[in-house]
């Protein structure tokens, strides 16, 4: 098991449970959809694997969804090669603050777009705002993906999913911590 603190000490610094909102654009801009976060972030978790994270969405019309996102430390970066996802995950060495993530995947459902991430976090490494974009094919911008967060808690055990968890308020939610 590789010891992903010492090799991506950001990455491993976010390990915890995240509540947020994901916004999604259309390329003019307008937004077409948007629901409610909880991401649960784990390093070291075991079982062959070097991270793990479980998302959990929830939208204003009830529906719900789950995400599996497992990798392994190779060729000096974060792979994901299990689940719904083939990528990576870096942290940047061009930042001299240390606080920014790259990431690029393909989702095994979106079998033509190529996505790119930027996780930018602020300097108490507990509110993060991230960027993906959709790219086609024809290197087109499909889609872009604005999501704020906020750490709400160290790990899953300290804190459980509220039931009217897609009606709360991001910003209201992170003051109130």
């Amino acid at each position: 098991m590789t010891d992903l603190t010492k090799l991506m000490p950001l990455l491993a610094s976010q390990a915890g449970v995240w509540e947020g909102v994901y916004r999604y654009f259309d390329p003019s801009g307008q937004k077409v959809d948007e629901h409610a976060s909880r991401l649960t972030c784990r390093v070291a978790p075991g079982g062959g694997w070097d991270y793990h994270q479980t998302n959990l969405y929830s939208w204003a019309d009830g529906r719900s969804e789950s995400r599996e996102f497992r990798g392994r430390w190779r060729d000096g970066r974060l792979c994901f090669e299990d689940g719904p996802i083939d990528g990576w995950a870096a942290e940047s060495p061009l930042d001299p603050e240390g606080r920014t993530l790259l990431l690029q995947w393909r989702r095994r459902d979106e079998p033509g777009t190529r996505f790119y991430e930027m996780i930018q976090l602020d300097e108490t490494l507990r509110l993060r705002s991230r960027v993906w974009q959709w790219i086609g094919a024809d290197g087109r911008t499909r889609l872009r993906t604005l999501i704020d967060e906020c750490k709400v808690a160290e790990d899953r055990k300290s804190t459980r999913l509220n039931s009217s968890h897609a009606n709360i308020s991001y910003a209201v939610f992170c003051l109130k911590k």
